[in-house]
């Protein structure tokens, strides 16, 4: 793979990630929308928010048969359409039976999404020889604060989810689409036996991807409190406004994608175990002060230490899961991507069931703790200073922009 094949596959996944994003963030953003135009009761609304990362862990799932016949890029050359096409049918439909067929689609095609991408992500930092791993969830953060913002407008506008979403979907689906020419694994080679993709490659020991595995759980219980639990405990708990409320979340997504935008230089200079630590503590500090807080601009400022402290682990634990199997990363990534969707199902009703039965201030120092359980699980992100950052090994590929 020379220089520009790789800079045009980096460029290229960014994309995808982007796109990811935006979509993501366009759906969850106009939940309350989506039950109202179905007739949703509020007792019915879990399951259908339960379903779609069921079905996206069974995406997951998938995706690690499908890669061992063909190419991840292949997979993510069409799930991404899949996504955004299951997105405009959630907004076209009008029965409730629609809306769930259009979810579960969705939630498959995001399952396979998310593991391709990743295992894409994986291979392409292999391929460099440093790290970059962050650099793509930046473009996932970006995203969504594009779709978050997009979202905004078609309430503001009291425009229909179909009338609403179907602009982005058209500018976004050929996007990505010409983008996928370029997708790119580099050269996923076992460093041990010299085997290209799965050629040769050991199976996955569960025992050793577990620590990664709860890991990537605790990160999302962490990363589902704020999204589902920030604007309510701020206003129900801390007494601010309702507009008020509304601040934390967003800046959350704009420390996340602060973080993410540096924070491999932060890996390539201090390694993998030193960021993701750094990270945990900063996190644990984040919920720390939310749950102590005495008012709404302390509370604010805990979900920016939130933010700034989760976004470096979850693409830190998919590269640790690379570097533990180079030579069977695909399916490695593949079973870890469903401690992603483990976590969003158990973090928002954990909250919210400790919240009701003790107090919501309690209930942050649950997530801390879990955040916190991460520095005994640091070592499972090294060693990295003789692969990416420490300078005792050259990169494979030098001088990649």
């Amino acid at each position: 793979m020379t220089d520009a094949g790789l800079r045009f596959g980096r460029a290229s996944l960014g994309l995808g990630f982007g796109v990811q994003g935006v979509a993501f963030a366009l759906l969850v953003t106009r939940i309350p929308a989506i039950q109202d135009r179905y007739g949703i009761s509020d007792g019915l609304l879990p399951v259908f928010l339960a379903a779609v990362p069921v079905l996206a862990g069974a995406g997951s799932v998938v995706t690690e048969r499908l890669v061992a016949r063909v190419r991840p890029a292949v997979v993510l050359r069409w799930a991404q359409p899949l996504v955004l096409l299951a997105l405009l049918g959630v907004g076209a439909g009008r029965e409730m039976w629609q809306a769930g067929v259009a979810l579960g689609v969705f939630g498959l095609a995001v399952g396979a999404l998310d593991a391709s991408m990743n295992m894409l992500g994986v291979s392409l930092q292999r391929a460099y020889g440093r790290s970059i791993m962050l650099g793509f969830h930046a473009a996932f953060s970006l995203g969504g604060i594009v779709g978050a913002s997009l979202a905004w407008v078609g309430a503001r506008w009291e425009l229909s989810l179909f009338v609403s979403w179907l602009p982005v979907v058209a500018v976004l689906l050929p996007a990505a689409l010409v983008g996928s020419r370029w997708y790119t694994g580099g050269e996923r080679r076992s460093a041990a036996t010299g085997a290209v993709g799965g050629e040769g490659a050991g199976a996955v020991s569960f025992t050793l991807l577990l620590p990664l595995c709860l890991v990537m759980s605790f990160a999302y219980i962490g990363d589902s409190t704020v999204s589902n639990w920030s604007a309510k405990y701020l206003q129900d708990v801390l007494g601010s406004s309702e507009q008020l409320a509304t601040v934390p979340y967003n800046l959350y997504m704009v420390t996340t994608l602060l973080g993410r935008a540096v924070g491999d230089l932060g890996v390539r200079r201090f390694g993998a175990v030193a960021v993701v630590r750094g990270g945990s503590l900063l996190a644990a500090g984040g919920f720390a002060v939310v749950a102590v807080a005495p008012g709404a601009w302390v509370g604010m400022l805990g979900f920016t230490l939130l933010g700034l402290g989760l976004c470096v682990i979850v693409p830190q634990t998919f590269a640790a899961a690379g570097r533990m199997f180079p030579g069977n990363s695909d399916a490695a990534v593949a079973r870890l991507n469903i401690f992603n969707y483990v976590g969003f199902l158990v973090g928002s009703p954990l909250v919210g069931v400790l919240g009701d039965a003790w107090s919501y201030r309690g209930a942050m120092v649950v997530p801390m703790v879990l955040v916190l359980v991460t520095l005994v699980y640091a070592r499972s992100f090294g060693p990295e200073s003789a692969r990416y950052g420490g300078g005792h090994e050259r990169p494979r590929t030098a001088d990649v922009g």
